[in-house]
């Protein structure tokens, strides 16, 4: 496989996993620095791992979670929320998630995680309740 064929595997895998409207904001209007950071994760995150054949989509997004809770990295961990349910994550699975992320790594950082995922949860779904 080509480069231009690796990245476009990537930026495939990418909106699929967090949909198309996430992938698309910023347009064409990105920053050098905004489409440096993006090719690197569409090749090296997005190519070159997810699109591996040793795990379903729906355990990397589970495991994307718990990392992501460990590390406090809100912003990304509400990204990965979308691609989680996109992947077909419950929200029972995400609660339980969160709930072995607060027995190995801390109950604040379960809790936080608890709020984030909550909030994307509502977003993604209305108002409705979760």
């Amino acid at each position: 496989m080509n480069h231009d064929e690796k990245m476009e595997l990537g930026r495939t895998a990418r909106a699929e996993v967090l949909g198309a409207d996430y992938v698309n904001r910023g347009g064409p209007n990105r920053s050098k620095f905004q489409q440096a950071f993006r090719d690197y994760t569409e090749e090296h995150c997005w190519a070159a791992v997810w699109t591996r054949p040793g795990l379903p989509r729906k355990t990397r997004s589970m495991l994307n979670l718990a990392m992501l809770a460990v590390m406090a990295r809100w912003t990304e961990f509400e990204v990965h929320v979308r691609g989680a349910l996109n992947n077909g994550v419950s929200d029972d699975e995400i609660i339980e998630i969160v709930l072995q992320t607060g027995v190995y790594a801390g109950v604040p950082v379960a809790a936080e995680a608890m709020r984030a995922a909550e909030k994307v949860i509502k977003e993604v779904r209305g108002s409705q309740s979760s």
